[in-house]
Parts: C-alpha cells; structure tokens; sequence
C-alpha cells in the first residue's frame, strides 16, 4: 500500500457547546453521542474499516457507554483534552496540565492504557502544549497543518518579534499526522448562527468530491501520501452525510494503492 487515508472523529459531545452560553444547543451533543455515533460504529463494522477517535474526558465521563463502544469495536481512542477547553485559554501551565493529566486519566481507566496520540481541542497550541506533550510521553499529534499530505516532526513554538523575521523552533521527537481545516466537515457542514462565529451550510457531494479530487492527486503526486479528514459525529453521523462516508470508504476500498489505517499506525510507519 503506497497511500493512506485516516478516518479521524473529534466526540466531542457536550463538551464543544459548554462556552456557546446556550443550553439548548447542547442537545447537538447528546445527538452525536446517542444517535451518531452507533450509526458511525455500524458503518465501521460493515466495512471492517479502522478509525481514530480523539475524545475528551468530559465526553469519556458524561457518555461511558458510547465511549466505552467505540474502544470494544476495535477503535483507537486518543487525547483530546478534559474540558475541550482551547488550550491558549489556561492561566498558567499548571492550569493546562490539570486539564491533560484529568484527560488522560478517563482514558487509561476506559482503555486500560495511556494515549499516545493528541489533537488540540477548539484549535491551537500554547506556548506550554509542546512541554506538556514531551512531559507525557506523547508519540504524535494531529493538529498541526506545516504540511498537507506527509507527517512531518513537530517544532517547538517559533519565534515572532516585531520588525524580525520568523524565527522556527526546534524540531522535536513527536510525529505531526497533519490535517488542514479544508477536511474538517463542521467548518464546511455543519450550521452555526452564534457569536463569535457563523458557518454556512455547505452540501456533502461537494465536499467530498473536493476530497477525492485531493486523493486523486495525492496519488499522482506524492510519494506515501497521508490524507486525513476530521469528522465530528454530530455532523458525520447524520443523512446524508453518513451515505457519503459509506460511498467513500467504498471508493477508497476500491483503490489498488490505497487503504485505510489508524492514525498511530501511519505515525510509526513515518517514524521507522
């Protein structure tokens, strides 16, 4: 197999919706945990297709049962903080840490085992986050978009003066398996009509023949190419949406050259 697609999910749950200040709009959460994801799990048992779910320990706490399902059904669950809170929003480092130790926790007791893996929750990175992924004994991250369709290794935060040039940090051991917001199907699918932020619905054929046409030419293109999608259940989980999911496994399922893998297993096949 000389092309990988990762198949990643963001369950956030309640969690993403707890700072929008409406209580009503946290029933998309229960949603996603409830009516989502078994669609998802159901889709991924027909076609025997492994996944990368990153979930937050307050998800992990408020949903065991959907928590507990996708770690049964074979899937890898990674770290993706405690409280979905952004990480740049911590007063101090030990702030930070309390949240990442807390999100570890819930998922060594669901798993039996700690994350080796993180995505940033709401975006971005501190100027803690690379220390904190170093202390923990992280193997890879996918938040970051330096490239497009190959792993990279992760840097420390760059230098910005003004008047001076960019100044990059130093590389790290930690793999990134990148993942631009272009394949993130809530900045392009899922209705928003709240302060600070509106997205518009867009319209699933169209999206995901933009990733297809991105698969195409990453084939063509680049040598061991990685293309991941970020999918959150409370949008992926519904019609029709889920049907374009489907047909795309199938299509991809299809390919001589391509297949699936799980996040971890593209990151220490990049790090050998």
């Amino acid at each position: 197999m000389s092309h990988s697609v990762c198949l990643t999910y963001d369950f956030d749950a309640v969690s993403g919706w707890t700072s929008a200040g409406m209580p009503e709009y946290r029933s998309w959460g229960v949603y996603g945990a409830e009516t989502c994801v078994p669609r998802l799990l159901d889709l991924h048992d027909r076609t025997g297709v492994s996944s990368t779910w990153f979930v937050p320990g307050h998800t992990i706490e408020s949903f065991p049962e959907a928590a507990g399902a996708i770690h049964d059904r074979g899937h890898e669950i990674q770290h993706h903080g405690w409280s979905h809170d952004p990480l740049p929003s911590f007063d101090s480092r030990d702030a930070e840490r309390r949240d990442f130790v807390r999100g570890i926790e819930a998922i060594e007791e669901l798993t039996g085992e700690p994350p080796t893996g993180f995505r940033n929750p709401a975006g971005g990175f501190s100027e803690h986050t690379v220390d904190l992924l170093r202390e923990f004994g992280f193997e890879w991250d996918s938040s970051g978009t330096e490239r497009d369709l190959r792993p990279y290794y992760l840097r420390e935060p760059g230098t910005v003066e003004h008047d001076r040039p960019y100044r990059r940090g130093d590389r790290t051991g930690i793999v990134t398996v990148p993942v631009p917001w272009h394949r993130d199907d809530w900045l392009q699918l899922f209705p928003v009509a709240s302060d600070p932020q509106f997205v518009s619905y867009g319209h699933e054929p169209d999206v995901f023949h933009r990733w297809r046409t991105e698969l195409e030419w990453m084939r063509d293109h680049v040598e061991e190419g990685v293309l991941t999608l970020l999918l959150h259940p409370q949008c992926a989980g519904r019609a029709p949406f889920v049907a374009e999911l489907e047909a795309f496994i199938e299509d991809v399922t299809d390919l001589d050259d391509t297949g699936f893998a799980d996040v971890s297993t593209v990151a220490a096949s990049f790090r050998s």
